[in-house]
C-alpha cells in the first residue's frame, strides 16, 4: 500500500473551511439593540469565534463579523441586558 500525505486531503472544500468563514449554513445570526447595549463587552468576551468588537465610542458600538459567525447564540444567552437576539437568517434590521 502506498504511503499518502495529508496534500490528498486539502481539495477545494476542505481549503474553503481553512479559511474559518461560515459559507451559507448558518440558520441564525446575532442582531444587536443598541438603545439597551450598556458596552461590558460581555459578548465580545465569550464569543468563541473571536469575531466581536467593542467600540466604545461608537453608537452601534458592537462589531460583528459575519463572515466569521457561526450563529451559535453565545453572545445572545451571555448579553446581560438581553440586548442580543438571535434572528432567522436574512431576517432582522441590524446586519
Amino acid at each position: 500500500m502506498k504511503k499518502r500525505n495529508a496534500e490528498h486531503l486539502m481539495g477545494p472544500v476542505a481549503t474553503v473551511f481553512a479559511a474559518g468563514k461560515t459559507g451559507s449554513w448558518r440558520l441564525e445570526r446575532p442582531v444587536v439593540d443598541y438603545t439597551s447595549c450598556i458596552k461590558c463587552g460581555t459578548c465580545e468576551r465569550y464569543c468563541p469565534s473571536d469575531i466581536i468588537t467593542i467600540d466604545k465610542d461608537a453608537e452601534e458600538c458592537v462589531r460583528i463579523d459575519f463572515d466569521y459567525c457561526k450563529g451559535c447564540g453565545v453572545c445572545a444567552n451571555e448579553c446581560p441586558k438581553d440586548c442580543i437576539a438571535m434572528v432567522e437568517e436574512g431576517g432582522g434590521e441590524n446586519v
